[in-house]
């Protein structure tokens, strides 16, 4: 008897595709998000072989949606907005707006109504979060002033895009199908419609704010306390997305708002770190599953058949973009460095360009053809943004060349190290920021290295001089300087990560003694392997540890004597 296996097809022909892909463009120093939605490609209904089920393509990608809207709410930092706030929300409104009115220029080139021009322009506004945050921590700059302003404008961004997700649906229903305002729709039926859609959101949010800022974080602590990893999981995973679906059923705003609402209340709590780790596989596969969907949707003929449209789109994203961002930046008197390094970073498109063309396409106020625009651009755009970026190191390179003395470089904050017979710990977490205390005491100096911005700052509190970033990066290493370090220890609990960084410390200092942590027998053979001098078995050293205590208790002893050992 034949089965339907069209979610299964879907699913391990989609991620399968993806795995394959997103590591050829790794591989060629490019993102991920390129291969994904090339997997999405080459099984659309556009190309020839396998092709997938649009429709349940779709049904797994609104999941992703609400997955990745509910990520965008668990890593929102209000602190890192309100440190750059006088250049990052004007600065980011009005590239916005800039982006917004070039779209729309082009889009009335190509004889569109002004809505659709408008929802195109918006989609061409947004930076993927993924490319940026990438090319901003392999060049060390999170921590940096240039980092900070970025990132902040990301957030500015977000918000606002967040906020179009909630007042499209309102606008696309009273304008109808093609965007053009009926003759019997008036200004103050626009307006009423609006209002109805924000006195729900208020109605949402205020029900959250009252009710589900409270009952959210107790639950999770609850649940945290049964000690029960798989019911911690279920419940973050269900707080996501139940929270998105009543938000729908209940408030009729978008699955999206509701997903960033519940990270966003999430992010509040002490167990917030604990949610975003054990929610992250799902996300990501989710997440992966939703840029395969997006590019199914992707017709490659328009490359073709619509060449000057795909290079206007793509001029709108790496030229009109980058240049407002530039000027803009320097109108609030920062450096030449920080304005380029602003606009580089911004001049690509991603996830919230493609939830903005889907939704439009949905309520037809865009026309498929502008979601075609809007895919090929953030493919072009992603895959020139590590070429403006390099065309960015190089210049600065030459200018420090020719300085008579070097050039000044923004320190990251937090206390400074002297390298020179130093312990370099990777990963400051659980067993990293405990291994950091024991060698202080012993009168080690430790520089932590991790690429988790809490687990940084805690170091920095701490009194360590500490490094984000990915320990594996080349530049991330170089300013560990394990050349001169006497020891490097890799406390993080992802094997391959600590493989790759071991073999890149072997290289630059073979005489490094260098420890690793391991989970099971194939990860400490994986360590050593890749050149670890030593890999600690955890549960083994705790096994060990505890049969030791028990063995020096009163009353073990006197049994192993053949004693009788007395009643309690």
């Amino acid at each position: 008897m034949p089965h339907d296996t069209s979610l299964i097809d879907i699913v391990a022909v989609g991620l399968g595709l993806a795995f394959v892909l997103g590591a050829l463009a790794n591989k060629l120093r490019l993102s991920p998000l390129v291969g994904y939605l090339l997997a999405g490609v080459f099984v659309g209904p556009f190309t020839p072989g396998f092709v997938a089920d649009q429709e349940i393509a779709t049904q797994l990608s609104e999941i992703g949606v609400m997955l990745l809207m509910f990520g965008v709410g668990l890593h929102f930092s209000l602190d890192d907005l309100l440190e750059v706030k006088w250049i990052a929300i004007p600065g980011a409104v009005a590239q916005i707006a800039v982006a917004t009115l070039l779209g729309m220029g082009l889009a009335w080139a190509m004889g569109w109504p002004p809505l659709h021009g408008f929802v195109f322009g918006l989609a061409l506004s947004v930076a993927s979060t993924v490319v940026l945050l990438r090319a901003m921590e392999e060049r060390r700059l999170l921590d940096t002033r240039r980092g900070r302003i970025a990132v902040g404008w990301l957030i500015v961004e977000d918000l606002v895009m967040v906020l179009a997700l909630v007042l499209l649906p309102a606008l696309g229903g009273v304008l109808g199908e093609g965007g053009t305002r009926p003759e019997d729709t008036t200004t103050g039926a626009i307006f009423a419609a609006l209002g109805l859609t924000l006195l729900k959101v208020s109605l949402f949010v205020a029900v959250m704010l009252l009710v589900g800022r409270r009952v959210i974080p107790w639950t999770l602590e609850r649940v945290a306390g049964t000690g029960s990893r798989e019911l911690f999981t279920l419940a973050v995973l269900a707080i996501a997305l139940g929270v998105a679906f009543g938000s729908a059923a209940l408030f009729g705003v978008s699955f999206a708002l509701g997903a960033f609402f519940a990270g966003l209340l999430l992010n509040e709590s002490e167990l917030s770190h604990k949610a975003a780790s054990d929610s992250l596989p799902l996300r990501d596969a989710f997440a992966v599953l939703f840029f395969v969907s997006v590019g199914m949707l992707f017709d490659p003929r328009i490359l073709v058949e619509h060449p000057w449209q795909v290079l206007g789109t793509l001029a709108i994203i790496l030229v009109g973009k980058s240049v407002a961002a530039y000027w803009i930046v320097r109108a609030f008197k920062h450096p030449t460095d920080t304005a380029l390094t602003i606009s580089m970073s911004l001049a690509q498109i991603g996830e919230f360009s493609f939830i903005l063309a889907g939704l439009g396409v949905s309520l037809r106020i865009l026309p498929e053809t502008g979601r075609d625009l809007v895919l090929a651009g953030a493919l072009l755009s992603i895959l020139a943004n590590p070429l403006l970026f390099g065309w960015l190191d190089r210049r600065q390179a030459r200018l420090r060349a020719l300085e008579p003395e070097p050039a000044p470089v923004e320190p990251p904050p937090g206390p400074s190290l002297v390298p020179g017979n130093h312990a370099i710990v990777v990963g400051y977490g659980r067993v990293g920021s405990e291994l950091a205390s024991v060698l202080r005491e012993r009168g080690v100096n430790v520089l932590v290295i991790d690429n988790d911005k809490d687990h940084i700052e805690r170091a920095h509190a701490a009194g360590f001089p500490g490094i984000r970033g990915n320990a594996a990066a080349d530049r991330v290493l170089a300013e560990a300087h394990p050349e001169s370090a006497s020891i490097a220890i890799l406390a993080i609990p992802q094997p391959l990560e600590a493989g790759e960084a071991i073999a890149k410390l072997r290289a630059i200092n073979p005489a490094l003694p260098v420890l690793a942590r391991a989970h099971s027998e194939a990860e400490v053979r994986h360590l050593l392997a890749h050149g670890a001098d030593g890999a600690v078995l955890a549960e083994r050293e705790l096994a060990y540890s505890l049969a030791e205590m028990v063995m020096s208790t009163p009353t073990f002893r006197y049994a192993a004597r053949g004693g009788v050992v007395p009643p309690v």
